[in-house]
């Protein structure tokens, strides 16, 4: 009797539908990872205007307002970011609120970071992908 060489087609089927599982199961993982990595821009830019914002705080005793990819009194400039550009500030004498959405065309096309920041108690984040 001569011994046969290869697979079975039931082996190939079985392979195939393990490998199918798999894909169903990584894909959506692995697109909320990169959207995940994609916000770490967005908070970074964030933390940059509240930096700033601490700065000016003490020098001016209140909280600035201001908006777009560059500020010169915060000295932030957002330009060169590829996934979250535009960002808006709004500051009072107890806090203030910076957000950022996501540029069009991207993986986070829309989705929004946002930070609230009072004297008196720690800083929030929140958004639709943090």
């Amino acid at each position: 009797m001569k011994k046969s060489k290869g697979f079975t087609l039931v082996e190939l089927i079985i392979v195939i539908v393990i490998v199918a599982i798999l894909s169903i199961v990584a894909v959506p993982m692995y697109r909320g990872y990169t959207q995940r990595a994609m916000a770490s821009e967005g908070k970074t830019l964030l933390g940059s205007i509240s930096s700033a914002q601490k700065v000016y705080f003490a020098e001016f005793g209140t909280f600035y307002s201001a908006s777009g990819p560059v500020d010169s009194v915060l000295d932030v400039d957002s330009r060169s970011n590829k996934y979250f550009v535009n960002w808006s500030v709004t500051g009072s004498a107890t806090g203030f609120t910076a957000s950022t959405t996501g540029q069009a065309g991207t993986g986070v096309a829309g989705q929004t970071v946002m930070l609230d920041v009072t004297t008196t108690g720690e800083p929030s984040w929140s958004g639709s992908i943090l």
